[in-house]
This record gives structure tokens, sequence and C-alpha cells, in this order.
């Protein structure tokens, strides 16, 4: 091989270690924002909630990084086969962690909201939610980056616990507000963080799809049925919580 293509070689792997270490730090980055969020919402942390809503312009900017990046390898390496099938999957993941560092920040906008207001108890609620879903987001994270198409395939199908919790957390809280208007309010806001969990839910359930594919060279078929509450939804949180941020979720 001359010098000029054990440069382009050299050159080439270097772009894709660092587009590695680019989804790692995005995806290193929502889970703690993730997790602050949460621990705003149980603590009733007004400054934790603000650390976790000015943290999501990091994830923002490294998103841009990627597609920059991943524009650039495109236009230039002109990858095929697994190559390109890993660089068009990192885009289509940085995509979905954007999105969960939305959703993270939105928790925090409503756990600010809620530290001043009585305490409820069923704040306890939303944290087994948000358990299973940090465990999702941290297992399909490693589940990417090792190429584990098992792990993800395991992450895929958790999601519809996650979505009976949230159907099983709105009844509760729909009967909460109802026997005391006084609780209207703050379990409204809840509710809203509760649809943010269960979004987060299916964008980890989305980039387990995308490893799937990525792998296997093949979509993964959809054999799971997606629970459905929408007899028992009121409104809609993304027009509410996204605004100007991001374009509506169209969910799954």
């Amino acid at each position: 091989m001359s010098e000029q293509g054990t440069h382009i070689v050299a050159a080439y792997d270097e772009e894709f270690q660092r587009l590695t270490k680019q989804i790692t730090q995005m995806g290193a980055l929502a889970e703690t924002q993730l997790q602050a969020a949460l621990q705003a919402v149980e603590r009733r942390d007004e400054k934790l909630a603000a650390k976790v809503k000015d943290q999501d312009k990091q994830i923002d900017a490294i998103e841009r990084e990627i597609d920059a990046l991943v524009m650039r390898m495109l236009a230039l390496r002109q990858p095929v086969a697994n190559d390109l099938r890993f660089i068009l999957a990192t885009l289509r993941c940085s995509s979905e962690v954007e999105r969960v560092g939305d959703y993270a920040k939105n928790m925090a906008k409503r756990a600010t909201a809620l530290s001043q207001m009585p305490v409820t108890p069923l704040t306890r609620g939303v944290a087994r939610m948000g358990a299973l879903v940090q465990a999702m987001l941290k297992d399909v994270m490693d589940a990417f980056l090792q190429g584990d198409v098992e792990k993800a395939v395991e992450v895929w199908e958790s999601d519809e616990e996650v979505d009976s919790l949230y159907t099983s957390l709105f009844r509760e809280l729909l009967t909460y507000m109802m026997e005391d208007p006084r609780h209207i309010t703050p379990c409204t806001h809840l509710l809203f963080i509760a649809k943010n969990l269960e979004r987060i839910g299916d964008h980890a359930t989305n980039i387990a799809e995308i490893i799937h594919f990525q792998v296997e060279g093949e979509m993964l078929a959809d054999r799971r049925p997606k629970a459905d509450a929408s007899n028992y939804t009121v409104m809609d949180p993304d027009d509410d919580d996204l605004g100007e941020d991001a374009e509506e979720d169209p969910g799954r």
C-alpha cells in the first residue's frame, strides 16, 4: 500500500474512533441527565433540575458534531457494507438519544414546579417507572456499543412493562385527582413526567431496533403489541413540554 493509501486508511480509522467516542459520550450524558431528573423529582431539588436543563445543550452539541462527521464520512469515504450500516446506525441512534435528553429536560421543568407544591406520595410510582426506564437506556446503549443483539432484544421486549406501569400510574393519578381537587396540579405534573418516561422507553426501544438492523441487516419483527392507554389520555404532553425544542414525536 502506498504512503497516501496508508494515510487514508489511518484517517478513516480515526474518524470511526471519533464517531464511537461521540455516541458513547452522548449516551453517557443522557443517562446522567435522566438519573438527575428523577432525583430532582424525588428530592424536590430545584438546583439539580436547573443543572439538568443546562446539560441538554451538551447533548445537542454532540449530536451536531455527529451529524457533521457522518456527512463528511459519507461524502469522502463512501463506506459500504458493515461500515455503512454502523455509520447510519450511529446517526439514527444520536437522534434517539437527543430526544431522550429533551424528555429528561422536560422532567426537570416539572420537578421545579413540583418542588413548590405539597408532597404527593405518588412520586414513588414515578420512581419505580423511572428505574426501569433508566435500566433500559443503559442496557441499550451498552448493546449498541457492543453490537449485542440479544441484549437489544431484551430491551425491546421490556418496553411492554414500561407501558403497563404508565397505564397503571395514569389511572392512579386520575383517581387521586378526582378524590381531592387540591391534588390536580401536582398530579398533572406527575402525569407529564410519567409520559416523558414512557416516551424515553420508546426511544430506547427504537435504538434496540436500530441495533438489530445494524448487526443482522434486517428489521426486528414487531411481534410485541404496543400497550394502549389512549382511552385514558386527556392531554398530549408533547404539545406542552417540547415546544420549540423538538418536533412532535410520532411515538410508536
